[in-house]
């Protein structure tokens, strides 16, 4: 039975909705006067077992208002929908909560016919979803392929996505999350800059600007444009395997500078693999040197060679 919060100041309009929300539904239903003591309310349903699943709230109260609500459950408890009630002449409010993560709004004039169509809507994707994660931890396997052009954005994206799916799969606790991502960035910042824009690390030795101007400039011009990076990655709960290659012409990297010598530890050069290296069990390029294939296991701890 889905457990749902009232958040208002008014104990009319609490009322008011919980009697719509009680029409033809099964719901359990909470009330709370204000942010603060609804946050306070959803930390002791959590210690009895009742977690709340949708909170509906005013915008204007006092201790906290709406908008800070919606940004405290958005960052504290991101799995639960949030749906806004709005007075006249809060519009403008509404809009910044909506763009700080509310799941979606009601006019307090459009309550009576729209509150409990829309609140079955956002309760049945929100069980959606849940299903979804509930079914992603027994997955035992994942594979995908991707064909990216030269986006720095898109760069953020995978990994980013890469990083979830080693966890859904149970390869890595958090700490190994954060250091694998580190490895899938430098590799992939390495095919973008050195191999499909064959961008110099000399470059980088100043204050960079060179160095994001040559970038710059050569996404936009041929051949350059036109080179995609290619992954390919498969991930189990005891291994990943991430294999990166740029339509570049390669490098041989035993010619990088040794990060690890004092002389060099400040340098951009070579530092990007060191830390791919670190951070993975298995890191090897082709011979060419536009392809590297890293290898991370279930929850290692791997040390610079």
């Amino acid at each position: 039975m889905p457990h749902l919060l009232i958040v208002d100041d008014s104990a009319a309009d609490r009322r008011l909705v919980r009697e719509l929300l009680s029409q033809g539904s099964d719901w359990r239903v909470s009330e709370s006067p204000d942010g603060q003591d609804a946050l306070e309310r959803m930390a002791e349903s959590d210690a009895e077992g009742q977690s709340i699943d949708l909170v509906l709230t005013d915008l204007q109260m006092p201790r906290m208002d709406g908008l800070e609500l919606v940004r405290r459950v958005r960052a504290e408890r991101p799995g639960i929908p949030v749906i806004l009630m709005t007075a006249v002449g809060s519009e403008e409010t509404a809009v910044r909560a909506i763009q700080s993560g509310a799941a979606h709004y009601v006019p307090k004039r459009n309550l009576a016919q729209d509150l409990a169509e829309i609140t079955r809507r956002i309760l049945e994707v929100a069980g959606n979803e849940k299903s979804l994660l509930r079914l992603m931890t027994h997955r035992t396997r994942s594979e995908c392929r991707f064909e990216l052009p030269n986006d720095l954005d898109m760069i953020g994206s995978l990994v980013q996505f890469l990083k979830q799916e080693a966890s859904r799969v149970g390869l890595c606790d958090e700490t190994e999350q954060f250091r694998l991502a580190i490895a899938l960035e430098e590799a992939l910042l390495n095919s973008y800059y050195h191999g499909n824009l064959e961008v110099s690390s000399a470059l980088r030795e100043g204050d960079g600007h060179a160095f994001r101007r040559q970038a710059d400039e050569r996404r936009a011009r041929e051949p350059y444009s036109r080179r995609r990076i290619h992954v390919d990655v498969s991930l189990s709960p005891d291994e990943g395997r991430f294999v990166i290659r740029d339509e570049g012409p390669g490098f041989d990297p035993a010619g990088l500078p040794d990060p690890t010598d004092p002389e060099n530890l400040l340098r951009p050069s070579g530092r990007g693999i060191f830390l791919m290296r670190a951070f993975v069990d298995m890191l090897e390029f082709n011979r060419s040197g536009n392809q590297v294939t890293m290898v991370k296991r279930r929850n290692s701890h791997p040390v610079p060679s």
